[in-house]
């Protein structure tokens, strides 16, 4: 594949207080499973650390990118939607929240191409309107979707519907098992999204935007699971086309 064929990926990272050698100080990092995913699926990734953000500086960094993922994280600000935190949910990180927030709205309008990962998909429902469960084992009565420790639990999802997730995942009958790790979960749907995979507790693990070219989000953890990198593959397609059309 020649580099004019790979499409660039940003990739939001993380702004936390980290250490390295003689060094704590607060740093933009991603762990290195989500980009060398995109770069397995022919991209080329770019990662975006929070920062101030307007609508005109969201749209001029879109505006080098044939696609966009918004990664995992921390919990999304309950007051986004209206609630109080839960004891449970995260001290908001109110710059990564604004910056992910419109960098979203404005890949939606501009038809970028967009995969949602965890958080990423938290921020997709809560933007468009919708709420979350911040904390599932309240909601399903066990701790499944988060063991804790960093360690990825492994779950059956039952993909719904004729989408592109479908397509891109589909294996005809058989439950696709997937990796996870959240507490929080998509409660009140938001106009317009359609749910394409649950579990058997009924959670939302999966929505699409049907009105937009590619807007997929998954609750689960594809960059997990390196020997299934479809999802990144599809979103590095529909970038590759998303560029061409626009030439």
């Amino acid at each position: 594949m020649s580099v004019s064929d790979r499409p660039i990926i940003g990739l939001t990272t993380y702004l936390e207080q980290s250490q390295t050698g003689v060094w704590d100080v607060q740093a933009a990092f991603l762990p290195k499973s989500y980009f060398e995913a995109v770069t397995r699926a022919g991209g080329i990734a770019v990662l975006l650390p929070p920062q101030p953000v307007s609508p005109e500086i969201a749209q001029r960094v879109l505006h080098g990118l044939d696609g966009l993922i918004i990664t995992g994280g921390k919990d999304f600000n309950p007051a986004r939607y209206g609630q109080e935190p839960h004891p449970t949910t995260d001290e908001p990180r109110l710059d990564r929240d604004a910056w992910e927030a419109e960098l979203l709205t404005q890949a939606l309008d501009a038809d970028l191409p967009f995969l949602g990962i965890c958080r990423g998909a938290q921020v997709l429902n809560v933007g468009l309107g919708g709420t979350l469960h911040q904390h599932l084992p309240d909601i399903v009565g066990h701790t499944n979707y988060q063991a804790g420790g960093g360690i990825f639990n492994h779950l059956p999802v039952e993909l719904e519907g004729d989408l592109l997730i479908n397509d891109m995942l589909g294996n005809g009958s058989d439950p696709l098992t997937v990796p996870v790790y959240h507490h929080q979960a998509i409660d009140r749907l938001a106009d317009g999204l359609v749910v394409t995979a649950r579990t058997s507790d009924g959670v939302i693990e999966a929505v699409e935007l049907p009105s937009a070219t590619f807007a997929v989000a998954v609750q689960w953890h594809p960059e997990a699971a390196p020997e299934d990198i479809r999802l990144f593959e599809g979103l590095v397609e529909a970038a590759r086309n998303h560029r061409k059309a626009l030439a």
